[in-house]
C-alpha cells in the first residue's frame, strides 16, 4: 500500500466513526454548552455521513476511503460557503463559528488528501508500473 493510500485509509477510519460520535453527542450535549451547532438535522447529517464513511471503508477498502475523503472534503467546503452566503442548509443546520472553521480546515485537508489518493486510480495501470516512484 502506498503512502497516500495509507493516509486515506487512516483518516477515513478515524473520521467516519468520529462523525457518528459527533452526531450522537450533538443530541446529548445541552445547546448552551455546545461549541458546535446542535441542530437535529446537523446531528443526523453527521451520523449519516459517518455511517456512509464506515460503509465505504468496509466495502470499498482503499478506494472507498479515498472516495469518502474526497467527497466529504468537498461537502465540508460547500458547507463553509453555504454558511457564509446563507445557502441551503445554513438555516437548517444553524452553523456556529467553530463549525465554519472546521469545515474550511477539514474540507481543504480531506479534499487534498482524497485528490492525492484518487490520482493513483486515474492513471492507467501501465504508467504506474514503469514509474518506479513509491512502488514497493
Amino acid at each position: 500500500m502506498e503512502r497516500w493510500e495509507r493516509w486515506n485509509t487512516l483518516v477515513a477510519g478515524v473520521l467516519a466513526p468520529l462523525l457518528v460520535l459527533t452526531g450522537v453527542l450533538g443530541f446529548a450535549v445541552p445547546s448552551h454548552l455546545a461549541w458546535l451547532s446542535g441542530a437535529p438535522a446537523y446531528n443526523l447529517f453527521h451520523i449519516g455521513a459517518g455511517l456512509a464513511g464506515v460503509g465505504l471503508l468496509v466495502r470499498g477498502g482503499v478506494r472507498g476511503a479515498v472516495a469518502f475523503n474526497l467527497a466529504f472534503g468537498l461537502i465540508d467546503l460547500y458547507q463553509a460557503v453555504a454558511a457564509a452566503a446563507g445557502l441551503f442548509p445554513a438555516r437548517l443546520f444553524a452553523y456556529q463559528p467553530l463549525d465554519d472553521v472546521l469545515h474550511v480546515g477539514l474540507g481543504l485537508g480531506l479534499a487534498c488528501l482524497g485528490t492525492l489518493g484518487w490520482r493513483r486510480y486515474a492513471e492507467p495501470e501501465t504508467s504506474r508500473r514503469g514509474s518506479g516512484i513509491g512502488l514497493v
